[in-house]
């Protein structure tokens, strides 16, 4: 099979199927998150590192008014390219830094699920996000999201593949991990796409690093943003009425940060 290196998140057609195809659990854990944990109505959503949107269309049909953030020109056009489709006029993305941005009016929350967060590299990097998000909280809203911790005891996990097919386009998928240094923070992971049309076939490769967090490290780093509190964790099953304490092994975490006053 031809391999080809390149930026994975340059191909929103393929991304969107491999990580839009289980969207359905994510969906219905927002809707009960924004119930549980937010004070008041929940009208207005914000996603940064939104991708193609593929959480970002379902909620806006839903009648939300929603805007999306990504570093990627190529996913915020295939994502403003849907909404505009499915006549979602009121939602959008638009392209930008996740660690510093502002957004024109407050929301009521905003969210990222798949482990975006750790895509930050440097401590700075990481509480402008935290910072930004705040900012564009009302008091009273969360930011839900989701990321993979290191356990303190006990293996992380090296590697993950699934599988996802959309009509005639299927997508098999592997994440490995191929180095971790503690010390410096940083995890690089490799990605392949083989992607199979009924007319051809072929691989998409690309390597890049995330920034490690063990729970102290991530929870010390919430604690130094003023407004900005931990209300609730969760795991990836996305069971609201299944919070979890983190303990030494655990690994994937769905933190509730709630926005307070300052």
């Amino acid at each position: 099979m031809e391999t080809r290196q390149g930026n994975l998140y340059d191909y929103p057609r393929y991304y969107d199927l491999v990580f839009g195809a289980d969207w359905k659990a994510e969906f219905d854990f927002l809707h009960e998150c924004f119930e549980l944990h937010v004070d008041g109505r929940v009208s207005r959503l914000f996603e940064p590192a939104c991708g193609t949107g593929r959480l970002m269309y379902r909620l806006a049909r839903e009648g939300f008014d929603i805007v999306g953030l990504d570093l990627n020109e190529h996913a915020v056009e295939y994502c403003n390219r849907r909404l505009s489709s499915k006549g979602l006029t009121a939602a959008s993305s638009f392209v930008g830094d996740m660690s510093d941005f502002r957004l024109p009016a407050p929301v009521d929350a905003a969210f990222n699920m798949i482990n975006s967060f750790r895509h930050l590299q440097t401590e700075a990097e990481a509480t402008g996000h935290l910072n930004c998000v705040r900012d564009a909280l009302r008091v009273g809203g969360v930011y839900v999201m989701g990321m993979h911790l290191i356990p303190e005891v006990g293996e992380s996990g090296e590697s993950e593949s699934w599988s996802a097919r959309r009509g005639h386009l299927c997508v098999n998928t592997r994440l490995w991990r191929v180095g971790l240094d503690l010390h410096e923070r940083q995890e690089w992971v490799r990605m392949r796409y083989e992607v199979f049309t009924p007319t051809k076939s072929f691989a998409l490769e690309d390597e890049f690093p995330f920034r490690t967090y063990r729970q102290q490290q991530f929870h010390q780093l919430v604690e130094e943003i003023d407004g900005l509190e931990i209300a609730e964790t969760y795991d990836f099953l996305y069971r609201i009425d299944r919070p979890i304490d983190i303990g030494p092994e655990t690994e994937d975490v769905v933190y509730v940060l709630k926005r307070t006053a300052l």
